[in-house]
Formats: structure tokens, sequence, C-alpha cells
């Protein structure tokens, strides 16, 4: 029978009419039909094995591969996407990726399909337009977008996900085209159009309604993705245009309504976002408003969340908390992860989990987990020289920062700057960090290591758990998930697991340090199969420097 299905798939495809690529879970292609090769110019040898991520590296979004081969796999569309032709050219055009699940429900194949009547227009390929696009500015049209809705609901529906449609109105568009004629007023239309396409992200469909009406049709997880697509083509449009010589300033007033609070088609979505649009130009313009006045409200939350967060970092409102490492054969406190907390001068004390997601959609991490690495780089030099025992201080790493082009020089600022030996800092790092693109991570990793610093995979056992890679990672620790360890005394599947990891760490000669644990049977258990340090609140929970310092030991008196 699975000859049969095998023989039958690859009849298929090669009937199919549309290009087709199927790759693995980690990317790598493993079959292509003829209408691909026809499309791309390449042969079935020359493919087989590669990574499919270089077919589109350096021609998208930086974002794109990332999101196709996410680590919460799901079904995508894309209006325009860049792709490498066998002779060197960029090709433009639609695609669509669809992970294929196991029996268990993981993803196991990704099948991405190509249109072959999706080309389009753009200046490295000359290729021509299809049907489904506006003659003037070249964006989909509202029946094209209208589809592209109707597929992301489909895909939001299966995963329980929303979608946003933000609806655009340029201001004060019929004074322009008034004052400069209608070439001018065409030509504006042109140049927002293109200003429009740069912000998106490639699962997004930006379309031209009609007249000076445009819209962005856009898949969220949260309302506060919508927020932070909405504030992009604001910004954008901050620049002037030059029309007839003359610099002309010109804003958006956009409507958002979302699916499927407001709407269960793209009729009423459209209507619901036209109505809020209308509300946004009659109360000044210049800026998005909610269809549901709740969003509004929550809208305005976020917003002054984003504000105050920029203000903490420069007022000095963040505070490292520090989590003590306990050596399990002598208990003594032989290290410390460095945890961020916010002391807002109103609103208190603010957990990590409320701002944390904020800080990584604005890029905000970037710049306070500088700050991390910084600060626990200088606390640990200055428990050093009060004369206590040397601990090594571990600081956790945010995937935009791991793919920083400037994390080693920050590493290496902090280090320098706190006169602190690299020995004493370890970077912790999660497995799906690692997983998007292994080469230019194990790169990363190994310049890290050889500054001199630590490095530990946080949270082990949670994520992709690639263990064909692990042995290649330069890393010095691995980490076990309290997923792990809070249930130990009474079930045994995570009894196995925990002396896996164990062992697994032994073998590769790594250190293990076990985070979560909170009863004595947890230590008792860790202790018993050799895990070499433990965390959690058993020991201590997370303190300040002061009270921390006091679990430290003195250095002998010479």
């Amino acid at each position: 029978m699975v000859a049969e299905a095998e023989a039958l798939f690859d009849a298929v495809l090669d009937a199919t009419a549309d290009a087709v690529m199927v790759t693995d879970r980690a990317g790598n292609i493993k079959q292509i039909n003829p209408a691909f090769q026809k499309l791309t110019g390449f042969s079935l040898p020359m493919l087989v094995g590669k990574d499919a991520r270089e077919l589109f590296r350096d021609l998208n979004d930086p974002e794109f591969c990332d999101e196709v081969w996410s680590e919460e796999p799901q079904t995508r569309h894309y209006e325009s996407v860049r792709s490498k032709h066998a002779d060197g050219r960029a090709q433009v055009h639609g695609m669509s990726m669809t992970p294929i699940r196991d029996t268990a429900g993981n993803a196991s194949q990704f099948v991405a399909v190509i249109l072959s009547d999706s080309f389009q227009s753009d200046a490295e390929t000359g290729e021509i337009h299809r049907a489904g696009h506006d003659a003037l500015t070249g964006l989909p049209d509202r029946g094209l977008l209208a589809d592209r809705v109707g597929q992301n609901i489909l895909n939001a529906k299966r995963a329980n996900k929303s979608i946003a449609l933000l609806v655009m109105g340029l201001d004060r568009f019929t004074v322009i085209n008034d004052a400069l004629g209608y070439t001018a007023g065409d030509q504006l239309l042109k140049e927002v159009a293109e200003r429009l396409s740069k912000v998106i992200r490639m699962s997004d469909t930006a379309a031209r309604l009609d007249g000076d009406k445009f819209a962005v049709m856009t898949p969220i997880s949260a309302i506060d993705d919508s927020v932070i697509v909405a504030e992009k083509v604001l910004n954008a449009m901050k620049k002037g245009f030059s029309l007839k010589g003359e610099e002309v300033f010109v804003t958006f007033s956009i409507g958002i309504s979302i699916y499927p609070t407001d709407g269960e088609d793209f009729d009423d979505l459209l209507k619901d976002g036209l109505s809020a649009m209308q509300f946004a130009k009659t109360t000044g313009g210049d800026q998005y408003r909610f269809f549901a006045s709740e969003m509004n409200a929550k809208a305005r939350n976020r917003l002054d969340l984003e504000k105050r967060m920029r203000n903490a970092l420069v007022n000095e409102e963040f505070v490292l908390y520090y989590q003590p490492k306990v050596d399990a054969s002598t208990g003594r406190v032989k290290g410390a992860e460095a945890l961020i907390r916010w002391r807002d001068p109103v609103h208190g004390l603010i957990s990590p989990a409320e701002f944390i997601p904020v800080a990584e959609e604005t890029g905000l991490i970037v710049d306070i987990g500088t700050w991390c690495l910084r600060d626990a780089c200088f606390q640990t030099k200055r428990w050093q020289d009060a004369g206590y025992d040397p601990i090594r201080m571990s600081v956790n790493v945010s995937a935009h920062q791991f793919r920083a082009k400037n994390l080693l020089d920050v590493v290496k600022s902090a280090l320098a700057d706190a006169k602190l030996e690299p020995k004493w800092l370890e970077l912790e790092i999660t497995e799906s960090m690692l997983m998007n693109d292994v080469e230019a991570a194990i790169a990363r990793m190994q310049a890290v290591r050889d500054l001199g610093c630590g490095l530990s995979i946080d949270d082990f056992g949670t994520g992709y758990s690639s263990l064909s890679y692990l042995s290649r990672f330069p890393i010095t620790t691995l980490k076990i998930d309290r997923a792990f360890v809070k249930d130990v005394q009474e079930n045994q599947n995570t009894k196995e697991i925990a002396r896996a990891i164990i062992g697994l760490s032994r073998g590769l000669n790594l250190e293990v340090v076990a985070e979560g644990a909170e009863l004595l049977e947890h230590v008792e258990f860790l202790k018993e199969n050799g895990c070499d340090v433990i965390q959690g609140f058993y020991f201590s929970k997370p303190l300040e420097a002061s009270e921390f310092e006091k679990k430290l030991s003195r250095r002998a008196a010479a």
C-alpha cells in the first residue's frame, strides 16, 4: 500500500502544471516535479538534498525562511516571493507552503506550490503581471484580495488563529488631485503602493481597493501584530513625496477589522474596516482605529507600554534578579541565572511575561538584552572584587540578539568594560533559535566559544531536540526544562526522559543543569541520577543582588 501511495503521489506531481517542491522538516529538498524544473531551470540532481532556503535567501525579507520552516508550522500563502532561477535571475511569484503531518500530528515534510500563472512584474525579472492586479499600482486588486482573505480564513480556522484586514484611505487626496492634477495623483498612488509593499511581511497581502483606498491582509497571533503593521504603514508615509517638483506630505487613516471577532468573511471584514477607517478620518486622520472599541483600548495600552518601556531604558528602571545554581554534590552556589524585572515608578514591578513579548515585537529586545548582558557582567565582577568565590553568570539571549551581526562585539565590549574573564559568562540560547539556519548558528556559537564564554541550550527537550545536530553544537551545558522535573516523583515517563537527558549530557561531556526543582523529591532524584547543577525554588527564588550576595561563599584567606 505504501508503494502504491508513493507511486500515486509521483504521478500526481508529474501531471501537475504548477511547480511543486517537497522538503523535509529541516528544509532539505527531497523532490521536485517537471513543472518546477521548467519554471526554475533546476533539475532534481541539482537540488536533491540541498537546503531549500538557498533558493530564497538574500532575495526576501530575512524573516521569510524563519517563518516558512518555523517551530509552529502552518499552511501559508505568499503573494510575492523572490526565488533564484538556475541562470542566476531572480523570479517573483506567488507561493503556498503546506506542512505534511505524521500520525502523531508533527510536521515531517513541507510541500511548496508555485502557481504557474503567478509570475509578476519586477525590474529583476521582466515578467508580466497576470490578471488580478491593479493596472496602475501593480498591487493585487479587490478580487484577488478577497481570494487571499478567503484562503487565510480557512487556514485560521484550522489553526485556531486570526487575521486582520487593514483598510486604508489617504487623507486629503482630493486636495492634491485638485492642486496638481490627476497625473500627479496617479504618480502618488504608485509611490504609496511601493512604500506599502516594502513594509509588509511576506505572508501579508497589500491591495488597492479603488481610488485612494488600499488594504492589507495580515495573519495574526495577537492584536499587537496588527498594530505593528499599522504603525509601519503610518511611518512609511511620513517622508514627503516629490510630485511635479513639489514636496507633498500625505497621511493614512486606517480601519482595522479582525477575523473572527468582527466578521467571518471578506465582505463583512471589509465593511467593518471601512467603517473604522471613516471613524479614523473624522477624528483627525493619520491614525488607526479598530472596528471594536475594546480593541482600541488594547492598542492604546500596548502603545503606552512600548513608550514606557523605551523610557525605562533611559531612566534605568530595569533591574536584574539572580537565581542561584547549586552544585548537586556540595550544595554550594556555583552559578546564577540573570533574570530581568521592570520597576515602573507608577505601576510597580512588571512581570517579564507582560513586557518581553512587546519588546521582541518592537525590536527593543536587542537594546534590553544588551543592557542585561552588560549589567550581569559588571555585577559578577563586583562580587569577585568583594572577595566572593567566582561564579559563572548565565544570561539569556533572544533570537533577535543571537541573529544580530554585532552579537560578538556586544559580548566583547561587555566583558572588556567590566574587566570580567570570559570563562565566568555563559549565554543561554534555546533549541528553536538554532534550527532555522544550522550552519550559521554553529558559526555564531563557535565565535562565542572562541572568546572563552560558555554556551547553554535552555529548555532542552521542549523544542526540536535535534540529536543529529547536538554533537556539532559547540556548547558547554544542557539545561533540562522544568517540564521534565516537576513530576519526576510520580510520572515514570518524565523520569526516563530526565534520565536520558542526563545520560546524553554525560556522554557528550557536557554539564547538565536542571531547572524547576521545587521539592526535596526533585532534588534527590536529580542527585541520584548524576545531575551536576540544580536550580529552582527548593533552593531559592530569584533574588535581588544584595540578597543573592548572602548566599555566596567567601574566598579563603591567602
